[in-house]
């Protein structure tokens, strides 16, 4: 038979864990300040400005097998913010006056000076972590980081919510990393960097052409060992061609901005429901699990006392495991209760969709229609302009 003095002891080692650990709570972030965004003051010679091109991020979804049961991921959320995400990274980007164009790009479009590729990891209005890779038209990587922030219960609150996104610190920040980055390369290097991209499409274009213009470095990143000369009259229509792409692309930012403009009201109440019921949601798991520590714990301590020759502490005993599965069943209906929110989570998810329109472009001889995705039409205006470069390069060469 255990000593009493052993049981006495067992009893309060116990209810101490409990205490310590139970009085363990969630933090709430409860400030609004926001990093500002570092801006470039000396004027820059126009052939050192490199542009940026954001490519849509990854939405994770192929993880989604992966992820714990607690993670709340709506496919429906994930896409939009597939695309708006990138769309107040390029405004924060704008921003700093440190670049030049910078545009939301389709996959695919690979001849710009600096590329950033991204992917949700997490977002749930309370939480947001992006992995962030970024990376030249040479294949130099600049920098590979996830950024995380959580929002300000300040941030949905329309008393003293301000006109920032809750999550423009992540933006901001990345446009800091990104400018100090580019503050360490040598006039040199970003004027290479303009002429590799520039080469980089030609070949796309005229491969025969220009494909000895780039080569690799013992690095493996492209360098140009030769310029076209200013007046050849293939890079003159190869950089008219350019100019083209770079119009359906702007064409493209007024999509993605009104896209952004549609889907901002919905979307801000979905995240401040979010938010809410995020925290709730982990207040009654973290009140559920507790509940039924204390329970576990509570008919753990009955079962000890119950060995215990003492007629008073057997009675107590009882009375504490009676008390502790009752607390164990309480802890279970908490945990469906929280169900409840994210069931609540999940109608709200189910209520935003995304869409592409259709374009219609005016050329010189016709009207060009592109469908589908932001890829598929991409794609389609590269071949279209491909067949008015070869039919323009053959017309020349019959003149000549």
């Amino acid at each position: 038979m255990m000593d009493f003095n052993s049981n006495q002891h067992s009893l309060v080692t116990i209810f101490l864990m409990v205490f310590l650990i139970t009085s363990c709570s969630t933090v709430e972030v409860k400030t609004t300040q926001v990093v500002a965004v570092n801006h470039t003051i000396v004027d820059m010679p126009e052939n050192e400005l490199l542009d940026v091109g954001i490519t849509i991020f990854a939405n994770g979804l192929e993880n989604i097998d992966q992820l714990d049961e607690d993670e709340l991921v709506f496919p429906e959320i994930r896409v939009a913010e597939a695309s708006f995400f990138p769309y107040l990274l390029m405004e924060a980007i704008q921003s700093s006056s440190s670049w030049g164009a910078v545009r939301v790009i389709p996959l695919g479009h690979d001849s710009v000076d600096v590329i950033i590729t991204g992917e949700i990891v997490k977002s749930d209005g309370e939480l947001m972590v992006l992995k962030i890779v970024v990376t030249d038209v040479s294949g130099m990587r600049w920098f590979d980081k996830e950024y995380t922030q959580r929002a300000s219960k300040y941030s949905y609150n329309k008393k003293a919510q301000r006109n920032n996104d809750p999550f423009q610190n992540i933006y901001n920040r990345i446009a800091n990393d990104l400018n100090a980055y580019r503050q360490k390369l040598t006039s040199d290097q970003k004027v290479a960097l303009r002429q590799v991209s520039e080469i980089k499409f030609a070949k796309s274009f005229a491969p025969q052409q220009f494909s000895q213009h780039l080569s690799k470095t013992s690095s493996g990143y492209l360098t140009a060992n030769r310029l076209p000369a200013e007046n050849d009259p293939m890079i003159v229509r190869i950089r008219q061609v350019r100019e083209r792409v770079h119009l359906f692309i702007d064409t493209l930012q007024e999509y993605y901005g009104g896209y952004v403009k549609e889907m901002k009201e919905p979307y801000s109440q979905w995240r401040q429901e979010s938010y809410s019921e995020v925290m709730a949601m982990r207040s009654m798991k973290s009140k559920a699990s507790n509940q039924k520590l204390i329970g576990a714990v509570a008919i753990v301590a009955g079962i000890l006392g119950a060995g215990n020759g003492n007629g008073s502490v057997r009675a107590a005993s009882a009375i504490g495991m009676t008390a502790g599965a009752y607390l164990l069943k309480a802890g279970y209906d908490r945990e469906a209760e929280a169900q409840i929110h994210i069931d609540a989570l999940q109608e709200l998810g189910d209520s935003l969709e995304a869409s592409i329109e259709s374009h219609i472009i005016e050329l010189d001889d016709r009207t060009i229609t592109l469908t589908g995705t932001v890829e598929n039409q991409y794609q389609q205006w590269r071949d279209i302009l491909k067949d008015i470069h070869q039919l323009d390069v053959s017309s020349s060469d019959v003149r000549d």
